[in-house]
C-alpha cells in the first residue's frame, strides 16, 4: 500500500474519530462516545498497522483536547482512545492469562490517573459519593473492571465482524 493511501486512510479516521468526539456532549453519551471513537482508531490498526494507528490518535487526540465535553476528553485521552493499539499489541502475547493482567492493569492506571485528573479539574473528592463515602470509589473501580472486562471483549467481536465485512471493501479501495 502507498504512504499516500497509509496517510489518506489514517487521517479519515483520525477525523472521524475526533468528530464523533463531538457528540459527547450530548447528555448521558460522556463514556460510551470516547468508546465508539476508538473503533476507528482499531480500523486502523487492522488496515495499516499500529504505528499509523499511533500517529491517527496522537492527530484525533489533538482536536479531541480541543473540542469535546471535558469527562469524554478524559476519558479518550486517558485509556478508550489508545486502547486498541495497546490491545493489538498486548494480544501479541498469546497467552490469555498475562494478556488480561496486562490489560486490567492498564486499565486500573488510567482510571486512578484519570481519577485524580477529573479530581484536580473539577474538584472531585471521596465525599462526594455520596452514601458510599469513600467505599464508593472502591466499589466503582470492581464495577469499571466489569464493564472494561465487556468492552475488551466486545472491541474484539466488532474487531471479528468488521474483518468479515467492511475490511475487503477497504482492502480493495486502498490497493
Amino acid at each position: 500500500m502507498k504512504r499516500t493511501k497509509k496517510l489518506t486512510f489514517s487521517a479519515m479516521m483520525a477525523a472521524l474519530s475526533a468528530a464523533f468526539m463531538l457528540l459527547s456532549y450530548f447528555p448521558y453519551l460522556t463514556y460510551a462516545i470516547p468508546a465508539a471513537a476508538s473503533l476507528f482508531i482499531m480500523a486502523v490498526v487492522i488496515e495499516i498497522d499500529k504505528k499509523w494507528a499511533i500517529l491517527s490518535f496522537i492527530a484525533s487526540a489533538v482536536i479531541v483536547f480541543l473540542t469535546a465535553e471535558i469527562e469524554s476528553k478524559l476519558m479518550f485521552l486517558g485509556f478508550l482512545g489508545y486502547y486498541p493499539i495497546l490491545k493489538a499489541t498486548v494480544e501479541r502475547i498469546r497467552k490469555p492469562v498475562l494478556e488480561w493482567i496486562i490489560k486490567i492493569l492498564a486499565f486500573n492506571i488510567a482510571v486512578v490517573v484519570i481519577y485524580f485528573a477529573f479530581s484536580g479539574v473539577l474538584n472531585v473528592s471521596a465525599r462526594d459519593f455520596g452514601v458510599l463515602g469513600e467505599y464508593g470509589i472502591y466499589i466503582l473501580l470492581i464495577l469499571g473492571n466489569a464493564v472494561f472486562a465487556v468492552y475488551d471483549i466486545a472491541l474484539s467481536r466488532l474487531a471479528m465482524a468488521y474483518m468479515y465485512v467492511l475490511h475487503p471493501k477497504v482492502k480493495k479501495i486502498l490497493k
